[in-house]
């Protein structure tokens, strides 16, 4: 299976999150071959400032595989992670990180600062970026292009 494969799985899991109104973002964790997590933003749904799609995907392939430690594992998300969220890939020993389109507002992981390649963290995670870039770029246009023409009708 190829990168393309499973950030089109990332893809879907960001659209589940369009269709009920959060932030489309996506994520899915790999490790040989298989989708041991996934998740999309909940933050709004559950109220909760953690639910982002990454730490949603984190906890459900530490569940899977009974660790904490996903070592061996690859993270595909279709937005640049966030300060909280790179510092849990860094935390969780995440092995490779596919991103699809960066985020200059708020990502962490080289548009505002860099966590995940911190040389004084003890884990650096590979980082790969501009998988599926337009389709995830896409997403988030089309999103917030939605949000903002709902508030002109209020």
């Amino acid at each position: 299976m190829t990168p393309d494969y499973f950030m089109n799985e990332a893809l879907l899991e960001a659209k589940n999150a369009f269709a009920i109104g959060e932030v489309p973002i996506g994520a899915v964790i790999e490790r040989d071959g298989q989708i041991i997590g996934r998740g999309h933003n909940l933050t709004e749904t559950r109220k909760d400032p953690t639910a982002h799609a990454e730490i949603i995907a984190i906890r459900q392939a530490a569940e899977t595989i009974g660790a904490w430690r996903l070592l061996g594992s690859t993270l595909y998300v279709t937005t640049e992670p966030c300060a909280m969220c790179a510092g849990a890939i860094v935390l969780a020993r995440i092995e490779r990180l596919y991103i699809g389109t960066m985020d200059p507002k708020a990502g962490a992981c080289g548009s505002l600062m860099n966590i995940p390649r911190d040389e004084r963290l003890n884990h650096n995670p590979e980082i790969h970026v501009g998988i599926l870039e337009e389709e995830c770029r896409q997403l988030m246009k089309d999103f917030f292009r939605d949000l903002r023409q709902k508030k002109k009708l209020l």
